[in-house]
């Protein structure tokens, strides 16, 4: 249960660090990714059906994502719809698009061949194989957004989440950095879908409900645990926290607890850790 929880926590990490890129780096919510997790998992399992190798229906899905949030964001910046509105209107749409990708609601991929089934991975053991995919994703997603924060373009979007108004005075286009954030993160959460719905063997249209609390979750954990830190390490700490959240469900699970109330326990986890810094603050002024 545990390698498996290990395994699970690095695939919804992929979906954390798509909502790290919307809610805190350019401070806006976006409801697209209760759209875009299902559209992956959708689009996968379509694609891997008709014929497709795993590796490029997974990264299909990945475009198909990044598709949903040029929606959003042509939504916003050309039609002038409120983005929370904008997201909800496509989260809403995708629901329509996924009952014709797949012609009913939910799809199996039972008989056939997933990602965790190709080459090389044939050589670990089956659990084991989800830990070895969600390793080299996250690991490599997330070099590419540190680096990506490094260069001049990374740095103009970094800023334009800071402070829209001094970007444009400073001739940044901050209606560019909005669309490339939302492409880029609902982009990254249809590729996490699309990873668990290999592992789970099926796509639902249905499985984008909660996901934006699952990778919000994430990143509080990462941020609580690991303090004040820059924003190369953040990334790699909504990693540490999507793997510690899903282990929290395992031990949940372990423990005997009624999982009908799973939500409501892990909520009350979480607001304990949401409120650990200042009880702590508390205690030292004391």
């Amino acid at each position: 249960m545990i390698v498996s929880g290990i395994g699970q926590g690095l695939y919804w990490a992929i979906m954390a660090l798509g909502l790290f890129l919307t809610f805190r780096i350019l401070n806006f919510p976006d409801m697209t990714a209760e759209g875009s997790f299902p559209l992956g998992g959708a689009v996968v399992v379509v694609l891997i059906r008709q014929g497709v190798t795993p590796l490029l229906a997974t990264l299909i899905a990945f475009i198909a994502g990044a598709l949903a949030g040029s929606v959003t964001g042509f939504l916003h910046t050309k039609g002038k719809v409120p983005l929370l509105l904008a997201g909800i209107l496509v989260m809403s749409g995708m629901n329509s698009v996924m009952l014709l990708v797949m012609g009913q609601a939910n799809l199996s991929l039972l008989h056939f061949t997933k990602l965790n089934q190709l080459g090389i991975l044939k050589i670990f053991p089956a659990d084991a194989r989800e830990v070895v995919i969600g390793l080299v994703a996250c690991v490599g997603i997330g070099l590419l957004l540190f680096f990506f924060t490094r260069t001049t373009f990374g740095q103009a979007f970094i800023a334009a989440g800071d402070n829209p108004k001094m970007t444009k005075s400073l001739g940044i286009n901050y209606n560019k950095m909005e669309v490339v954030g939302l492409m880029l993160g609902n982009g990254l959460i249809s590729l996490s879908g699309a990873l668990l719905a290999q592992s789970d063997g099926y796509a639902d249209v249905n499985k984008g409900f909660g996901v934006i609390v699952i990778g919000l979750s994430a990143i509080i954990l990462g941020e609580v645990l690991f303090g004040d830190i820059t924003l190369g390490k953040r990334l790699w700490g909504t990693i540490l926290g999507a793997i510690l959240y899903q282990l929290l469900l395992v031990v949940i699970i372990a423990l005997g607890l009624d999982t009908t109330y799973l939500k409501g326990i892990t909520a009350i986890i979480l607001a304990f850790f949401l409120m650990l810094p200042h009880l702590m603050e508390g205690g030292k002024k004391a």
